[in-house]
């Protein structure tokens, strides 16, 4: 079959892809969601730089969707082979620095990975996993609810619960973390969350606006291809190959900084999201089928400790 549309044979794909891993459907009167499951033999991920729960394959509201593949290829291994909003830590992991090649760290929402013999961890890598952890996944009809735990033999330990559930009142969900820390060590990292948006089967282009809440500003090179004005990002033509990269500049530590809005002005689709934890780093990333707000946040929790947080995703069509 010849597909004109690129990014229209990816949303085709992407129904076969679904069928072959394990994965789980909720929905309301509102929307309709399908999610991969967390699986170290099945799962449609099992690379080590993102976390295995919370991993969204579509999102359909009023016939519009928001998330979906990517990629035209797909191996389970490779790091960046995933869909919707997804997160992780961009530092190493827990027990990184001390270990010595042959001991182990811990990448969060993953597991307890071996430490090869290299000079500094290399994020697009896929780490020998040495034990999964345990995980354990409840569902209803419109949430789903995953827990990971980990303790490991050098201090480090946590119980981590990610639910992700359908708001009833308008279109959208939210993702509620909460984090013990049942270590002896104290448990200090970020998270970011990549989000991977791909928006109607439409490429990032001029059609797309990001909205901030506050004056964006960036010092990295736009290439002429991003003009940022305001609070506003846009695309001065079509992103019809390659990818850019921008460090984001501009927020606060209020905690009101951390909302932002992506929309089409051709379909009309668009998702507002907001986080309860302040911004500690913001990028922006995008390649010929997705775009990507990378919004970061900072944890620290002492042993016994309990650490709560909630994302808070809204779609909408104007």
């Amino acid at each position: 079959m010849i597909c004109a549309n690129p990014l229209f044979c990816l949303f085709l794909s992407s129904q076969q892809i679904m069928s072959e891993f394990p994965n789980a459907e909720i929905s309301n009167e509102l929307v309709k969601m399908k999610l991969y499951l967390p699986d170290s033999e099945k799962g449609y991920y099992r690379a080590t730089r993102f976390e295995w729960s919370g991993i969204i394959a579509s999102l359909e509201y009023r016939g519009h969707q928001y998330f979906g593949e990517w990629k035209s290829t797909h191996d389970p291994l490779f790091h960046e082979d995933l869909t919707g909003p997804v997160e992780a830590a961009i530092t190493a992991g827990l027990g990184y620095a001390e270990a010595r090649p042959g001991e182990t760290f811990i990448r969060m929402g993953v597991g307890i990975l071996e430490k090869p013999d290299e000079q500094e961890y290399r994020w697009n890598h896929t780490y020998k996993i040495v034990d999964y952890g345990e995980w354990k996944v409840k569902k209803g009809d419109d949430w789903i609810e995953f827990q990971h735990e980990i303790s490991s033999k050098n201090g480090w330990g946590y119980v981590y619960t990610k639910r992700i559930e359908l708001k009833k009142d308008n279109p959208g969900f939210t993702i509620t973390h909460v984090l013990r820390n049942t270590g002896s060590k104290t448990i200090e990292t970020d998270q970011f969350n990549h989000n991977f948006f791909v928006m109607d089967s439409q490429m990032p282009g001029p059609d797309f606006i990001v909205q901030f809440p506050f004056t964006v500003k960036t010092g990295s090179d736009t290439r002429d291809l991003i003009r940022i004005e305001d609070h506003n990002l846009y695309f001065m033509k079509d992103l019809n190959e390659g990818s850019i990269w921008l460090l984001l500049e501009g927020y606060g530590s209020d905690v009101k900084d951390h909302d932002i809005v992506v929309k089409n002005k051709k379909t009309g689709a668009g998702i507002r999201f907001n986080v309860d934890k302040p911004l500690v780093r913001l990028a922006f990333w995008a390649t010929t089928t997705t775009l990507c707000p990378e919004n970061f946040i900072s944890i620290y929790l002492e042993p016994g400790k309990e650490d709560r947080w909630v994302s808070d995703y809204t779609v909408f069509v104007e």
